[in-house]
Parts: structure tokens; sequence; C-alpha cells
């Protein structure tokens, strides 16, 4: 296959080593604003490096991975459906209901394939653990604790772009909760804190996230997240049931150390990011949209599914603004 990667960024780079080794890749073609940065991931994978996204397009692609600045994704998105060609898109698809719903569209009335990249989803952990729910293994599921913490805030320029802690972060929690237990979330309750650096006050964001999530079965989940972890970048959930209780994300490089005296000492080598820690996921997803591509799988995160985790955090951002209890009724797109 031919396939069009959208965007070098650092996923885009990432993405761009991935798709270079696959052996149903046969010929990459990469685009970037930056035009030096193209080229330069193109010299190093052995890529085409061309001007836009209408060139990847016109040089005969048979899919495009899209990894680009999050602002140009919907756009993007119907770009790849107007031409048929099924698209990868790294979440989300946009920062608001509105465009999200705009580029479903267009991927509906093409009848073309979109696959986001909630790539937890593809972690051995969580599935583990959504096989572990899914069996009976915990008995009834009845407290759900996840946590996504960063080691250091991104650069003070991406965070007005970014749309917020719980739809730029907190988010890939909510795909996953939903994913993980089969179940929807029907109220939240949430707050933040600008207690961090500056810059997260002139942004209107918060660095400091938590969020308690009720779902249609009347298990309790909580959902925190912080941009200034400095023990290093800490991604877990805890799931308890009336008969066992189990953890994702608890091994040798978590950087969590224990009070007790008897307990495990801080971590020699922590995880020290998102691309270090969830490699073989993003791995994986991409192995799953080229399948995809050569019809021999089903697509496993549709488009949908990046609505209703974006709905989720749309619910927090209210509850935050407004300091009250926010039904997922309320929130438009379902």
């Amino acid at each position: 296959m031919r396939i069009g990667l959208i965007g070098t960024g650092r996923i885009g780079s990432f993405h761009a080593g991935v798709l270079a080794r696959h052996p149903e890749v046969a010929s990459l073609v990469v685009t970037d604003p930056d035009a030096g940065r193209a080229a330069q991931v193109a010299a190093l994978t052995g890529a085409i490096a061309v001007t836009s996204a209408e060139e990847v397009l016109a040089a005969g692609v048979d899919a495009v991975v899209i990894a680009s600045a999050t602002s140009a994704h919907a756009g993007l998105i119907g770009l790849a459906a107007r031409a048929g060609l099924p698209a990868f898109c790294e979440k989300p698809i946009a920062l608001d209901l509105a465009g999200t719903l705009g580029a479903l569209r267009e991927v509906e009335r093409a009848g073309s394939v979109l696959q986001l990249g909630f790539m937890r989803r593809f972690d051995a952990g969580y599935a583990a653990a959504r096989t572990a729910v899914r069996g009976g293994a915990l008995g009834r599921l009845h407290t759900v604790r996840a946590a996504t913490s960063d080691p250091a805030p991104p650069p003070a320029a991406y965070l007005p772009l970014s749309g917020g802690l719980f739809r730029d972060c907190l988010v890939h929690d909510f795909d996953i909760l939903r994913w993980v237990t089969g179940r929807e979330v029907t109220e939240v309750y949430a707050t933040g804190s600008d207690a961090g650096p500056a810059m997260f006050r002139e942004a209107g964001d918060v660095a400091t996230a938590a969020a308690l999530l009720t779902l249609d079965d009347g298990t309790l989940a909580t959902a925190t997240a912080t941009r200034c972890n400095g023990a290093g970048y800490d991604v877990r959930m805890e799931l308890a049931g009336e008969r066992d209780q189990i953890a994702v994300g608890l091994d040798d490089r978590t950087p969590l150390t224990s009070a007790e005296p008897q307990g495990p000492s801080a971590p020699a080598k922590p995880w020290p990011g998102f691309l270090e820690r969830f490699a073989p996921a993003y791995e994986a997803e991409l192995d799953a949209f080229l399948r995809v591509v050569r019809g021999e799988r089903e697509n496993p995160c549709d488009g949908r599914e990046a609505l209703h985790a974006l709905r989720v955090a749309e619910a927090c951002e209210l509850s935050r603004a407004e300091r009250r209890p926010v039904r997922l009724t309320e929130i438009t797109g379902a």
C-alpha cells in the first residue's frame, strides 16, 4: 500500500517511522506546513515529501494518516472523505461539538472510513482490564479511579489551541472508561485548579482537574489529571468490584513511591512521556488501521467514539464553569 501522512510533528514523526517499517506499506508520502521538517522525516524514513495535503491525496495513496495540528483535523477528515479515502486521525476530530459533528457528517455522506487515535484501546493492560470487567472476574463493578499526570507542562503557545485539560487530556480517560466498562456516563461533577504556572490562568485553562462521573449502572468513577507531575508520566486506572480489584499502569516504571517502610521505592527509570509509555499501543493501532484498509477487520474506533468522549469533556467544562452537576442529556450531539 501507499500511505499518506499529513503532519510530521512529534506524533507524526513517530507514526512515520512505524509506517515506514510496516511490511504492508510499500511507500509513504508525507507533508507538513514546515517543509523542512517534512523533508527531514522523509529523509529518515525513505518517504516522499510533498508540499500540501492535496498533493498527498493526488499521489495515488490508498489511505491517509492525519497527525496535523488539531485545528486542521476536521478539514482534513473532510478532504479525505470527499476523495473516498480511509483516514486515521489523531484525537480530537475538533475542539467543539459543531466541528466534530460536521466532520462526521462528511464521512457518513461519503461512506468512507474514519478511525480515531485513542491508543489506550490498544494497550495490553487496558485490554486485560476490559476482559476482566466484562467477563465478570471482578464481580459487580462499583468504583473506577483513573489518573493522567504529565511530567511537565506543554509550551505556553499550545494551551490556547488545546481545548483545555478536559478536552485535550482527560478525554482519553473518558474514552477508555467507556471502552473498558461498556457503560455510558450519565452525569459529571467537575472542578479544576489554575494554581500552577501563570500561563494556565492566562489561557483560561487549569493545570489540575478532577471529575466525578456516574455511569448508567450506578458505578462511580473519578478521573484526575495534572500537567505538573514532576515524578514522571503516570497514567493508571484502578477498577474495584465486589469480588476483586485490579490496576492498569502499575509496573516497575510507574512514578510512584510508597510511604510505607516495606513498600516499593521510587522507580529507577520512571516513564518520561506518552510516546515511551504507549509506543506498543501506537504501533498496534496503526497496524489495525492498515488491516481495516485491507478489509481484514472492522473499524476498532469509529469517529462516533470521539463524539461520545468529547460530550463527556464538554459536560465537565460546563460543570467546572457553573459549579454544578451536569447531566449528559444537557449536551447536544447524542
